[in-house]
């Protein structure tokens, strides 16, 4: 599967499903808490029995917590997968250093986990090898304590679950780009909060955010509770490389992109007046006819995402329709579904747009106008269609801005921060 697994070039108005398309929510893991005690003083003499002068009472002093650090896998496991982390327990202090080598002496990359519960490498560790890390920590006057293990990892794995990532170095993205990891086969639940551990996504700006997966288990998106801000940077690594999916399986590979997300820009469909309204920086910009499905073919209302752009391709739905199916050249498109849902140029349809229905199901624009909507949109654009009175269907697209963000996070594996509910 392909790094960021672009959607292919779509020949037909079928369903994706069974397509091969080529993935984060910071796992949320037990922090171990530090806990001090106070220890009691001497009552202060009373100043109503003494003769010495009253003094003011000491202050509680708090008891030092003993220095004390643990760490995992245990010395000499064995078989391990290529996934794994050096697992941290410490009580009085700080980490300092974690130091993990191959077998050859190299020194392997990888950073704390913003809760100090582990270290994770940068990278999937290599097949049938050992490593021995070392791990010092400090307590606050400076006395060190250190821990070591060594283990060795599983030989290549008989199957494996494919990934992808949706999102490309260097590139420029509109604010409703979700982030998009993708598994094959789709993980099971019970497997889900693990994959989802070791999905990290970074914001610059901060900007809080979740992950939520579709049913399938096929894809899982991360979106914050409102559309990027305009600028933000996103920086993405889903370390599954390796990693235990469920059922015997483990992941392909790492997927990781740092990309950027650009300026506002929206379209709004209303089916009552046939126009669409485009806002830029929340300005409208141009106000454009259009002609949606018609009753036999309706088109889908909802919020959906820019998730492909073409300028010229073809539709053809011959081997799904038979003899009601047509196949021609289409300009200008913009995918908003995996079922063949687009914005494009139609100009057979000029007449009915901004009065009537009669397309199948694609919103219908001029040539002109789908000449000037291709050359200002980005991949992860926001449009809304309303009023057709039927439903987008979930996962028929990155349709994670279709939720509210209530019922969005409801589809985290992990548990969602208070804060962010």
């Amino acid at each position: 599967m392909d790094q960021a697994g672009c959607p292919r070039k779509v020949e037909n108005g079928d369903d994706m499903v069974g397509r091969q398309r080529s993935l984060v929510a910071v796992g949320v893991v037990a922090v171990f808490a530090l806990t001090a005690c106070t220890g009691g003083a001497d009552a202060s003499p009373d100043p109503q029995t003494s003769s010495a002068p009253p003094t003011a009472a000491p202050q509680p002093v708090a008891a030092t917590v003993p220095l004390a650090l643990a760490i995992t896998p245990a010395t000499g496991k064995k078989d391990l997968p290529v996934s794994t982390e050096i697992g941290l327990k410490l009580a009085g202090g700080t980490v300092k250093t974690v130091t993990l080598r191959d077998a050859k002496g190299g020194t392997v990359a990888g950073t704390l986990r913003p809760d100090g519960s582990a270290w994770v490498p940068a990278k999937p560790l290599k097949h049938k090898q050992r490593y021995a890390a070392t791990v010092t920590a400090a307590d606050p006057g400076g006395a060190t304590t250190t821990a070591t293990t060594t283990f060795t990892t599983m030989p290549e794995p008989a199957r494996r679950t494919g990934t992808g990532l949706y999102l490309f170095d260097d590139h420029t993205y509109g604010v409703a780009m979700p982030v998009v990891a993708e598994f094959n086969p789709g993980i099971k639940k019970k497997d889900r909060a693990a994959v989802q551990k070791r999905m990290f996504v970074q914001t610059d700006p901060p900007q809080p955010g979740a992950w939520s997966w579709t049913s399938s288990g096929t894809q899982a998106y991360y979106r914050a509770p409102k559309f990027w801000q305009p600028g933000t940077q996103l920086k993405v690594r889903l370390a599954v490389g390796g990693l235990p999916t469920g059922g015997g399986r483990y992941g392909t590979k790492d997927r990781a992109a740092t990309a950027k997300i650009g300026r506002s820009f929206e379209m709004k469909v209303e089916n009552k007046t046939k126009k669409m309204t485009v806002l830029r920086e929340g300005k409208v910009v141009r106000t454009i006819p259009v002609s949606l499905g018609k009753p036999s073919t309706p088109s889908s209302s909802g919020t959906m995402v820019v998730m492909d752009k073409h300028t010229s391709t073809v539709f053809d739905t011959t081997d799904t329709d038979g003899a009601n199916g047509y196949r021609m050249n289409i300009d200008y498109a913009q995918r908003l579904t995996w079922s063949g849902q687009y914005v494009h140029s139609a100009s057979w349809s000029v007449g009915a747009q901004g009065h009537r229905n009669v397309s199948h199901g694609c919103v219908n624009v001029s040539p002109s106008n789908a000449r000037w909507l291709f050359d200002h949109t980005l991949i992860g654009d926001p449009i809304t269609v309303r009023g057709t009175g039927d439903k987008l269907v979930q996962g028929n697209g990155w349709t994670a801005w279709d939720l509210s963000w209530e019922n969005f996070i409801k589809g985290s594996a992990l548990p969602v921060p208070a804060d962010l509910k």
